[in-house]
């Protein structure tokens, strides 16, 4: 009996030394001289890997989608959501309402009030502008706890029932950046570049489908680009705004317009494979061209031409913010997790990375996962030739333009820090907006 005491005791000890310690690291303990803000809004989430609720299995969940399956973006979503429904225990059909195709207008209005009178005690959102509708619904329904994907309001709102979330996808754009940059330094060695791929100042030509000049997307460009110059630094990158989020026709005839300017990489962050596809045709035409995707594995759209795709990994945020939800606990105000929680990630290498890419990504990812690199490090950029001190995260007034939470310190721009959506909106040196 004694020793069993002692085992179960030793047992307990053991399991003691790992709560709550998640190995990531805070802005306030990193090495720098400069003291990180006291508060940043961005709470930590519980544990959400393993036990399932033991309560309120008969949860009702809204699902509020700006797409379908035919849609990357959302495709994610859906499949983050099946995978929390089998971690909890849940069914898709009996705990869940789901709204596909809902529009950024009034249309959302009636699709969360519908999923309300349906029962749900807990709503999701996936589209920026949803966010308005999302925040009316918390209002008037108190007893409802409201998530808006990607938003930016919860924290300033003060209402205890809405939330913001999102992934530090930036983290995985970085490292697609990388695999993007080695193929160009091998492209370059093998000496498979020709005059058209180069700018006048000797820089490499790469490009980019953007949906909007939002802080999200050029967040995630930024990322990717200064991924690219962490491995080869002559290159420089054009970005072309197709205005919508999921548009085949308009991210192909971008793609198009960049290859045909002598880009070698295409990047995007746009829902469709159109890129991808215009890649893999102009690669097969006998034109150098690779492509970065986003969300979803592009292989099958290009099989030659794809290198890789950052992706988030919706199924970790849905699993604890459902679990939080049918345990009666409290969902963090705001939520952003990137590789050290597997929030983020890269789909499978195409077969046409440059050699010694997937050790090089690992070594990339453990670095990011151990907070010793920083995908927006102070001296990895400039903007207007000089070192940026100081860059805001928040925008206060709703002028799309941020105005306070100084971001810079420690040697970095702290994305996602402030609130989870991200914020990082300067223009620095070597990218060119098109349109």
């Amino acid at each position: 009996m004694k020793r069993m005491l002692a085992l179960l005791l030793c047992l307990m000890l053991v399991a003691s030394l790992f709560v709550g310690c998640d190995g990531k690291p805070t802005p306030a303990n990193n090495g720098g001289e400069t003291a990180a803000p006291a508060d940043n809004g961005n709470e930590a989430p519980a544990d959400n890997g393993g036990e399932a609720p033991a309560a309120n299995s008969d949860i009702k969940v809204g699902v509020v989608l700006v797409g379908d399956e035919n849609e990357g973006y959302t495709l994610a979503h859906i499949n983050g959501l099946k995978e929390a429904a089998k971690n909890l225990g849940l069914s898709e059909t009996d705990n869940f309402v789901w709204k596909y195709a809902i529009g950024e207008d009034e249309t959302c209005k009636t699709a969360i009030e519908d999923c309300i009178d349906q029962g749900c005690t807990l709503v999701f959102t996936n589209s920026y502008g949803h966010q308005d509708y999302a925040q009316l619904a918390a209002e008037q329904n108190p007893d409802v706890q409201i998530v808006a994907m990607t938003g930016d309001k919860a924290k300033a709102s003060g209402l205890p029932n809405f939330k913001n979330a999102f992934t530090e996808i930036y983290e995985a754009r970085f490292a697609a950046g990388v695999v993007a940059g080695m193929k160009i330094a091998e492209l370059e060695a093998d000496g498979k570049l020709t005059d058209k791929n180069y700018n006048a100042d000797g820089t490499v030509k790469v490009g980019y489908v953007g949906a909007y000049p939002y802080a999200e997307v050029v967040s995630g460009y930024t990322a990717f680009f200064l991924g690219i110059k962490s491995v080869y630094e002559n290159v420089s990158m054009e970005v072309l705004y197709t205005s919508s989020w999921f548009d085949i026709t308009a991210e192909k005839a971008a793609a198009e317009q960049m290859i045909g300017d002598g880009c070698v990489i295409i990047g995007q962050h746009a829902d469709s494979t159109g890129a991808p596809s215009a890649c893999e045709a102009a690669l097969n035409a006998g034109t150098t061209v690779f492509s970065v995707g986003y969300n979803i594995d592009m292989l099958t759209a290009a099989p030659n031409a794809a290198l890789t795709s950052p992706t988030n990994e919706w199924g970790v945020y849905y699993t604890y913010a459902i679990g939080q939800a049918m345990k009666g606990e409290e969902i963090a105000t705001n939520w952003a997790e990137g590789f050290d929680q597997d929030a983020v990630a890269l789909t499978p290498l195409g077969p046409n990375v440059a050699a010694g890419t997937q050790e090089k990504v690992d070594e990339v990812i453990a670095a990011l996962k151990a907070g010793t690199l920083h995908p927006f490090a102070q001296d990895s950029f400039t903007v207007g030739g000089a070192t940026v001190e100081e860059a805001f995260a928040t925008d206060t007034d709703g002028d799309w333009t941020n105005d306070a939470d100084n971001a810079m310190f420690d040697g970095y721009y702290h994305e996602s820090y402030f609130q989870s959506a991200p914020s990082f909106s300067l223009r620095i040196d070597g990218i060119t907006e098109l349109n």
